[in-house]
């Protein structure tokens, strides 16, 4: 007979979820067959896999311990016994800084260079640092990691710095999907754009994907034969522009961003002739080459650099979450240098 108690992580989630999870290799129809036959219970009672899991609840299953072994999978195994993955991402990993905290989520000020999440295996990324973290504080067990995993929410391109919202535990994760799916989570960016704007802007369009180029293009209107075909559709995009300063051939703008999709910020800009400094892929060649020989810029320079969280009821109706808050990420040194050249530094 194996057991587990149900704790913060696990808790609020649908037993069927949460045995998916703690058997990853056990089919649907075999999990729900073993709960009809209470060789899966839920605190010593035949459950359906509907009910919503509580802290303090017992899970049991009566199993082999080598059927056991089988459901719960060589991943899992690998996790309990081996998160030196994580504890080399915490250790190698540099210049990640802890911005906003709580038992249940964490806000990172991440820096240029580094991905959000691993697009191979081999790869260090921000999400295993994450787990790294949490590991030496002790804020989350191997144990618990069979079961939930502490995840970023947001991701941002990889040459982009600044602010990455993760999900301590279950609650936190949720909430945050919650914010991020509803769009009342306000994000805000700064960047410097080559040519002047002046005036404050909304930026409406379409964004059209090209994956093999990994590269988007702005249309304003979808077209009808776009709309029809939906390999081809089209992702509309919002972009709000407030310019905080311009001279010298160049605004620092803060953008605000409705629509989180694939390099929105960079193409909208370039769409309107505007492109960020440093830009390989959406900016000017010779502007990218003077601030790369003056300022070593070899990427975009571009920070998310605040966002507005807003308040919110706790689904449970113990009162609100999270207050509504403003939450900032400072600008890292060399956006400062390249401000304070071009005369904008007292505004960040």
């Amino acid at each position: 007979m194996q057991s587990v108690t149900i704790g913060k992580n696990q808790a609020g989630q649908r037993l069927d979820k949460f045995l998916h999870k703690y058997l990853p290799e056990a089919g649907s129809s075999f999990l729900y067959k073993m709960l009809r036959k209470k060789n899966i219970t839920l605190n010593g009672k035949k459950a359906e896999g509907k009910e919503i899991l509580a802290e303090g609840d017992v899970v049991q299953s009566f199993f082999s311990d080598e059927t056991f072994a089988r459901f719960v999978g060589q991943e899992m195994q690998t996790v309990q016994s081996t998160p030196s993955g994580y504890h080399n991402a915490y250790q190698k990993l540099k210049d990640i800084t802890v911005i906003y905290e709580d038992e249940d989520i964490l806000i990172l000020n991440k820096p240029a260079g580094l991905l959000t999440q691993k697009a191979k295996d081999e790869d260090l990324s921000l999400n295993e640092w994450l787990i790294g973290y949490l590991l030496a504080a002790g804020s989350i067990s191997k144990e618990e990691l069979k079961t939930f995993r502490p995840s970023v929410c947001n991701r941002l391109d990889r040459n982009t710095s600044g602010l990455v919202l993760c999900g301590k535990s279950l609650k936190g994760s949720q909430y945050l999907g919650r914010i991020i799916k509803r769009h009342s989570l306000r994000k805000f960016y700064y960047t410097i754009c080559v040519g002047l704007i002046e005036k404050e802007s909304l930026l409406e369009g379409y964004l059209q994907k090209d994956s093999k180029a990994n590269k988007v293009t702005v249309c304003k209107e979808m077209t009808d034969k776009e709309n029809r075909t939906n390999a081809s559709h089209p992702d509309y995009i919002r972009t709000a522009l407030t310019p905080l300063a311009f001279g010298e051939g160049y605004t620092l703008l803060g953008v605000e961003l409705f629509t989180g999709k694939t390099h929105q910020i960079r193409a909208h800009l370039q769409s309107i002739g505007h492109p960020i400094i440093g830009d390989r892929k959406y900016g000017f060649p010779k502007e990218n080459a003077f601030f790369e020989r003056e300022f070593g810029l070899r990427h975009q320079l571009l920070h998310a650099h605040h966002i507005i969280l807003p308040e919110e009821t706790d689904p449970d109706g113990t009162g609100a979450f999270l207050a509504a808050r403003r939450i900032t990420a400072p600008c890292p040194g060399q956006f400062i240098k390249i401000a304070k050249a071009l005369g904008f530094e007292e505004l960040l």
